[in-house]
């Protein structure tokens, strides 16, 4: 007491009497301890404002003393007379004390009503309940009473939102689901039907969606209050409304925690007040109850599920379902996970064919068949942060928009003729005056040009305005139609059965003929027309889209997948030198992969790379990755280096929950969980621990990996290699042939791997040492990468032939293969021209002549452009 009583002089005069006050009824009651409630009663009791803001909220003050009476006689008393502040009371000064901090004032009266308003729990809580009050409605009723009660700082900070807690804090679905608010939901009857079955439980009838960001929850929900507005729902669900929390108007403007649970109290009692008319949906779960979220809102929340007060629906993602069970055990036992996998290619199809109307009415485009299939190809290919069906449709949406803008847009060559004009009329003024013949003629012929493209601007300007006119009617027709569409729908759910026939059998057929004819007289524009106005989404536009993002050249996202698959060889080998049995290997395993005539949930293919170092093994992985996925960076390398001792195996699958790194999961799984499409590389298979075998049995066997948080990945889409340089002395010292290398080589490779390991890679693949002809190949490569650096310097390099021979002479080591080649190169070449281009000896336009003089040293000859 005697801490707070050196606090008291922030208090306001009345303030601190109110207190001494609530003490002295403490005392006369013979109560332990002062709580909230004696406050309460000298609040309502002696002071005439909070009287007056009582009636405002429409409750008469006598029946709040007579409720708070019943409670004080409930507290415990003792013989003693001194009384002291109780803990909860401790709490509600503190609450005051913020109020009157964020003001700017003193503590005063109305902080103190507010503050004890604000109790969540105990007899105020019962009082205030009892008779319809709370802190948000004191509030509103205390700041529309003025200066009489409110003080200064008060009107200043404004009161709390009014109105229905369902309305400011929630978004009704089934009332915009009617309005036809939502796109059509393709698909997901199985999760509907089981959100049903949980719906209709007895006891823990909470389902919560999980799944990733992008593959459907909240289309699914949507789904839910579309089947609900039509009525479309077993009886238990009919005539219930689904409310969407939103958590970021639940959370606006309060900066006490109180005035959070204070608005979650409220909305969870509308819930319930609604007598199970209302099922809340909770668009985050782990937002609600994160540790920087409304923790004491989540609390609640919690308190309602337990007690079967609230019915609600919960979307998270995996993770978010983890954490949010983590920091609110309670939430585990009340709701009953429902998994959302991401669609298949057909069923993403599908769902775009379901909303393809929508965007085409939109952007005022027609979308063809092949650009929905080619967006979704696209989307699992090249955008795997994002999941199906989003990714999808996020690519089909900025395709129509891009195609929306060109249309809007004057085109290209009616552009370039208006500016040309424009220019020529600018030059033909500056001549006016000039009287010479050389000015006389050229105006002329500039007059002339004039006139002959003035006709043929104002021509194709008219016939892209007709266009334009005739798309846009289209538009608005579907538009229109679309509109008294979903009126009569309204119609017909309100049971409105005179409105409903007047626009079944007379608006809607008039408007069908009219789009009809306006498709009809659009359809027949020529193709002169088309050229200047394109109203049509096809693949080229997806790719466009797709390349902008991710820098995929647009060609080989369009290049024919058979044509492609059937030049294999040709394109691995530009690349690849000496090692034609090896792509001949892997290109049939790939082919035979690609046209399905594989196991489905296994990788496209899994090969044991195995050969001397530096014969292109990696080599051949990088341009595998480039062919298969248009992208080298489609390559995910792990150096079994890494992972040779037992602990270190964990980092492939992540480290178990617990651990300080437990969040940042697997090196492998969150590897092809992130690109789904790649190559996985493991190089030096030797080295590994026994246990990553373990692991890869069942990458190789089942395509799939669990990570330590539970989350799957898949290996369906990849392309497993594994190296090693086991027998690698074999393939060096062999001179017989192919058959007998392939035995020995088996023999070593069961002495280091397992057979039930060997038994499921799709094929052994043996890379040849290098001859001195497959070096002479791998020169020209590296002399290609090498005049690609020196683009960037406009200096072109020109190596004879007796200096590439010297090259090869100088790089042939057959043990060490196609390295040593390149620090010949780096010593003998790039080195040289890196300390002549600082000296300044070779300017831009310059070229280089590499030669071999007859003691075989190289020399060097510039050339410039003169």
């Amino acid at each position: 007491m005697s801490k707070l009583t050196l606090r008291l002089e922030a208090y306001e005069k009345d303030a601190r009497q109110l207190i001494a006050a609530a003490q002295a009824l403490a005392d006369e009651r013979g109560n332990t301890e002062v709580e909230p409630l004696h406050l309460l009663c000298r609040l309502v009791e002696g002071v005439e404002s909070v009287q007056d803001a009582v009636r405002r909220a429409g409750v008469d003050p006598t029946d709040v003393l007579v409720e708070a009476e019943a409670e004080v006689r409930k507290l415990p008393r003792s013989g003693g007379s001194v009384s002291y502040l109780s803990p909860r009371t401790l709490d509600l000064l503190t609450r005051a004390d913020g109020e009157s901090s964020r003001d700017g004032t003193k503590v005063s009266v109305s902080h103190l009503l507010v503050a004890t308003a604000q109790e969540t729990t105990g007899p105020v809580r019962r009082v205030l309940r009892a008779v319809g009050l709370s802190a948000p409605i004191l509030r509103a009723a205390a700041s529309s009473g003025g200066a009489s009660y409110a003080t200064k700082g008060n009107n200043k900070r404004g009161s709390e939102p009014q109105g229905d807690p369902l309305d400011l804090y929630g978004r009704d679905l089934t009332h915009l689901a009617s309005q036809g608010a939502f796109d059509p939901v393709v698909g997901r009857d199985a999760e509907l039907r089981r959100i049903l079955q949980v719906l209709a439980r007895r006891q823990e009838n909470n389902p919560l969606l999980v799944g990733e960001a992008g593959v459907g929850r909240t289309s699914i929900v949507r789904a839910l209050a579309m089947r609900m507005s039509k009525g479309d729902v077993p009886k238990m669900l009919k005539d219930k409304r689904l409310i969407a929390l939103e958590l970021g108007s639940l959370v606006a403007g309060a900066k006490l925690r109180g005035q959070l649970e204070e608005r979650m109290r409220a909305l969870l009692d509308a819930v319930r007040d609604s007598g199970g008319e209302v099922i809340l949906v909770v668009p985050d779960l782990a937002a609600l109850v994160d540790d920087r979220g409304p923790s004491g809102a989540a609390d609640l929340f919690g308190v309602g599920l337990s007690r079967g007060e609230v019915r609600a629906i919960g979307i998270a993602t995996t993770d978010g379902m983890r954490k949010a069970f983590e920091a609110n055990k309670s939430l585990s036992r009340r709701f009953v996970p429902i998994p959302v996998e991401p669609p298949t290619l057909d069923e993403a199809v599908a769902v775009m064919r379901g909303v393809v109307a929508r965007f085409e009415m939109a952007h005022g485009v027609r979308i063809a068949d092949p650009a929905l299939v080619a967006a979704v190809n696209f989307a699992r290919r090249y955008v795997p942060s994002v999941q199906l069906p989003k990714s999808a449709i996020d690519l089909i949406d900025e395709a129509a928009a891009r195609v929306r803008v060109e249309m809007e847009s004057v085109p290209a060559e009616l552009d370039a003729m208006e500016r040309r004009v424009e220019r020529l009329k600018i030059e033909a003024a500056s001549l006016e005056d000039d009287t010479d013949a050389d000015s006389i003629e050229t105006r002329a012929r500039i007059e002339a040009e004039i006139q002959e493209l003035t006709p043929k601007v104002e021509e194709d300007r008219a016939r892209w305005n007709g266009a334009l006119s005739r798309m846009g009617e289209v538009r608005n027709l579907k538009e229109e139609l679309a509109a008294v569409q979903r009126e009569y729908d309204q119609a017909r759910g309100a049971e409105d059965h005179g409105k409903a026939g007047e626009l079944r059998f007379g608006t809607i057929p008039l408007l069908e003929k009219k789009l009809a004819e306006a498709e009809k007289k659009a359809g027949t524009a020529s193709a002169e027309d088309e050229d200047l106005v394109r109203d049509r989404v096809v693949e080229a536009d997806v790719a466009d889209v797709v390349a902008a993002t991710t820098g995929v050249p647009v060609q080989r996202m369009l290049e024919g997948e058979a044509e492609k698959l059937l030049q294999m060889e040709d394109r691995l080998q530009e690349r690849v030198i000496g090692q034609g049995d090896a792509v001949v290997a892997v290109s049939k395993a790939v082919r035979r992969g690609r046209v399905g005539l594989r196991d489905p949930r296994r990788p496209i293919g899994s090969f044991l790379f195995l050969g001397p170092t530096g014969v292109g093994k990696t080599e051949l992985a990088k341009a595998l990755a480039e062919f298969l996925f248009d992208d080298e960076h489609s390559l995910t390398r792990l150096d079994m280096s890494e992972f040779m001792e037992k602990h270190m195996v964990a980092r492939l699958l992540g480290s178990p929950p617990g651990y300080v790194d437990s969040e940042e999961g697997g090196y492998l799984t969150e590897a092809v969980r992130a690109r789904p499409y790649s190559v996985v590389l493991f190089d030096e298979m030797e080295k590994a621990h026994p246990d990553v075998f373990n692991i890869l049995l069942q990458v190789l066997d089942d395509g799939r990996l669990t990570d330590s948080r539970g989350r799957l990945a898949h290996f369906s889409d990849t392309v497993v290699i594994m190296t090693s340089n086991v027998g690698g002395h074999v393939i060096l010292d062999h001179e017989g042939d192919d058959e007998e290398l392939r035995e020995k080589l088996n023999m070593e490779l069961h002495k280091s791997f397992r057979p039930e390991f060997l038994n499921r890679i799709d094929d052994t693949v043996i890379f040849d040492r290098l001859s001195r002809e497959d070096l002479r190949g791998i020169v020209e490569i590296q002399l290609r990468g090498l005049a690609k650096l020196l683009v960037d310097k406009r200096v072109e390099i020109e190596v004879s032939d007796k200096a590439k021979d010297q090259l090869v002479d100088l790089g042939y080591e057959p043990a060490f293969g196609a390295r040593p080649l390149k620090r010949v190169i780096l010593k003998h070449l790039q080195d040289p021209l890196a300390e002549a281009l600082l000296r300044g000896g070779y300017q831009p336009g310059d070229t280089v002549e590499v030669d071999c003089d007859e003691n075989d040293d190289f020399t060097f000859v510039r050339k410039s452009p003169e």
